[in-house]
C-alpha cells in the first residue's frame, strides 16, 4: 500500500496534510517525537487510513524509511533557513519522493545541488511546496498569457490574528526581522519586517505589511523575467505588526543578537492580542507590465480565507503533488523548486469546501514607450 510519511505530522501544517489527505483516501503515517500529540491526532483520523511512528527525524529517519516504506515523505519540520539538506538526501538514497514547506531562500533556490543524484535514485525533490512559490507561481501561470512582457511583482500575505500560528513558522520570520536581506529585482538594500506600508484586501479591508525574505525574491524574475519584486507580510492586529517593526530596529542597531531564540515567549506573547482580531487573512498579487498590443496592463488577484481556514493554503502544493506521487500521475524526477508544478485551477480545486474565495482586477491603459 503506498502511504505518505508526514515529518511534524501532528504540527499547524502536518496536521492539516494529513486530514486532506486521508479525506481522499491516501493514507499517511503521522511522525514525531510527541506521541500524545501524534495520538490525538490520529484519534480525529480515519483508523484505516493513519498510523503514527514515533521518532527523531533527525537521527532515525533512515531505520525507519527501511520499516515503514512510504511512497513520499512530506517535511513540516522548520524553520528550513538555517537547515541542511539531510532529511532530502536520506529519502533520494532510499527511493522515497521527497516534498517540503519550505520558505527558507536559500535553501529552496539551493534544493537543485540535489538534482543529479535524485535522478540517479530515479525521485522527485520538491522544495518550497506552500504558498510560496507553489501559490504565487500558480497565479502567474495563471495570467501569464496576457502579458507580453511581466515589470513587476508586488504580492503579499496578511494572516488573521486568531489563525493558527506555529512556531517554525516564528522562528522564521524572526530569524531575518531586522537584518539586511539579500538584493533581489529592484532593491538593493532591504531590512526584515521595515518598509512599512498599507495594503487593501477585499472583505478583510486594511492591513499593515512589511518586508519579508523568501525564495520566490530570486525564483519569479529569474523563471518569469520580472524586473522588480517585492514580497511582504503583516499582522492583523497593528500593536502586534508594530511590535514585531520595533523589534525589527532593536536587531538592525545590533542590540538583540539572536531574536528567534525568544520565539517561544514571543509567540505565546502574540496571542494575548487575539481578542482585538479575526481568523481572517488574505493573499494579494499585483502584476504589472504590457500586454500583447504594448498597453500597460495590470492584475490584482486576492484570496481571502475566512474563521480559521487560512493556514490550510500553504499545505495545498503538497497534498497536490503527494497524491499525484501517489498515483503514479507526476513523472518529472530530479531536485527542483515548486514553482509552476500546480495549477490556479488545481489548487482551488482543492479548497472549493473551505471558507475560501479569490477576487480579481484587471486594468488596461495606453503606455507611452509602447514602442520603446
Amino acid at each position: 500500500m503506498h502511504k505518505v510519511l508526514i515529518l511534524g505530522g501532528y504540527g499547524n501544517f502536518g496536521k492539516r496534510i494529513a486530514r486532506m489527505l486521508t479525506q481522499q483516501n491516501i493514507s499517511v503515517i503521522i511522525a514525531g517525537r510527541d506521541e500524545g500529540k501524534a495520538r490525538q491526532l490520529l484519534a480525529s483520523l480515519p483508523h484505516s487510513l493513519a498510523e503514527i511512528a514515533i521518532f527523531d527525524v533527525r537521527q532515525d529517519l533512515a531505520y525507519q524509511l527501511d520499516g515503514l516504506k512510504p511512497t513520499v515523505v512530506v517535511n513540516t519540520c522548520g524553520p528550513f533557513q538555517n537547515s541542511d539538506y539531510a532529511i532530502a538526501q536520506t529519502c533520494i538514497a532510499h527511493g522515497v519522493h521527497y516534498i517540503d514547506l519550505a520558505d527558507g531562500r536559500d535553501f529552496v533556490t539551493g534544493i537543485t545541488s540535489l538534482d543529479s543524484e535524485a535522478k540517479h535514485h530515479d525521485v522527485a525533490v520538491i522544495s518550497g511546496a506552500s504558498t510560496v512559490p507553489g501559490l504565487s507561481s500558480a497565479v502567474i501561470e495563471h495570467y501569464l498569457p496576457a502579458f507580453s512582457e511581466m515589470d513587476s511583482l508586488e504580492f503579499g500575505i496578511a494572516p488573521g490574528q486568531k489563525a493558527e500560528r506555529g512556531l517554525a513558522t516564528t522562528q522564521a520570520i524572526l530569524s531575518y526581522v531586522g537584518k539586511k536581506l539579500k538584493p533581489c529585482a529592484g532593491y538593493a538594500t532591504r531590512y526584515g519586517w521595515q518598509d512599512l506600508h498599507l495594503q487593501h484586501y477585499p472583505v478583510i479591508g486594511r492591513r499593515w505589511m512589511a518586508n519579508c525574505d523568501i525564495p520566490d525574491l530570486d525564483l519569479l524574475p529569474a523563471k518569469y523575467g520580472i524586473k522588480t519584486i517585492r514580497f511582504s507580510a503583516g499582522m492583523e492586529s497593528p500593536l502586534v505588526h508594530l511590535g514585531i517593526w520595533m523589534l525589527s530596529w532593536f536587531v538592525r542597531a545590533g542590540m538583540i543578537a539572536d531574536l528567534p531564540k525568544y520565539s517561544a515567549a514571543l509567540l505565546k506573547a502574540s496571542n494575548w492580542f487575539d481578542f482585538l482580531g479575526s481568523a481572517d487573512g488574505g493573499m494579494h498579487m499585483i502584476l504589472s507590465g504590457k500586454d500583447h498590443s504594448g498597453k500597460a496592463l495590470t492584475k490584482k488577484w486576492f484570496i481571502v480565507a475566512l474563521d480559521g481556514d487560512g493556514p490550510y493554503i500553504p499545505t495545498i502544493p503538497a497534498v497536490i503533488l503527494a497524491k499525484k506521487m501517489i498515483e503514479s500521475d507526476f513523472h518529472s524526477r530530479g531536485a527542483m523548486a515548486c514553482v509552476g508544478l500546480v495549477s490556479l485551477d488545481e489548487y482551488l480545486h482543492e479548497l472549493r469546501y473551505l471558507k475560501v474565495k479569490t477576487y480579481e482586477e484587471s486594468s488596461i491603459k495606453a503606455c507611452n514607450n509602447k514602442f520603446s
